[in-house]
């Protein structure tokens, strides 16, 4: 698609009629807008010219939005994520988070160990609870029952099975691990 600004003359009137985000002037169509042309031949008739600008306003992961993220590194304090969707929409720029031991589950608190609940590499479903510090960091809780890892890969390599809340388990070796694991609904399976 070819990219124009306001006035760049797109074509003749001859050649074709004018859609939205055009204007015409003295026997040509000119651009009204900053954004790509768009041709589209409908029937026999002369061929539409429009501008179209990018739909996709960015969309940001807001406070309670339901997040899938990629955990990127742990400590014994907190793991550190990268935010990939917000619901299922797929975000364009990158965005970190950061699950904080106290927010991983709803009951003890203090015997959670970060280890014990995602390695780097899992795919984690979370919640944002807060919008971060300085550092840009959203804050977010996997502390539900349908919240945690819903995706994780074990030291041979195959994608590993759920066994209950806090373990999974792996096809090839049936090694298991620490997890929290979410407990995932429906409407997040993708078919």
């Amino acid at each position: 698609m070819k990219l124009c600004v306001p006035g760049d003359k797109l074509c003749n009137i001859e050649d074709c009629s004018p859609g939205t985000g055009v204007y015409q002037r003295h026997g040509y169509i000119y651009s009204s807008l900053a954004g790509y042309v768009l041709r589209k031949n409908e029937g026999g008739q002369l061929p539409v010219i429009s501008v179209v600008r990018e739909t996709e306003a960015q969309l940001l992961p807001d406070v309670g939005a339901i997040v899938t993220c990629k955990v990127t590194s742990i400590n014994p304090r907190f793991a550190k994520v990268q935010i990939l969707y917000v619901g299922s929409t797929p975000l364009k720029d990158r965005f970190r988070g950061t699950i904080r031991k106290e927010d991983v589950r709803a009951t003890e608190k203090d015997k959670v160990e970060t280890y014990k609940s995602f390695r780097p590499g899992d795919i984690v479903l979370a919640k944002v609870i807060s919008l971060g510090d300085v550092q840009s960091n959203y804050l977010l809780t996997t502390a539900e029952n349908e919240l945690g890892v819903v995706v994780a890969h074990s030291e041979a390599g195959a994608q590993m099975v759920p066994i209950s809340w806090c373990e999974m388990q792996c096809p090839r070796t049936h090694t298991k691990e620490f997890r929290k694991v979410a407990r995932v609904q429906p409407e997040y399976l993708q078919a």
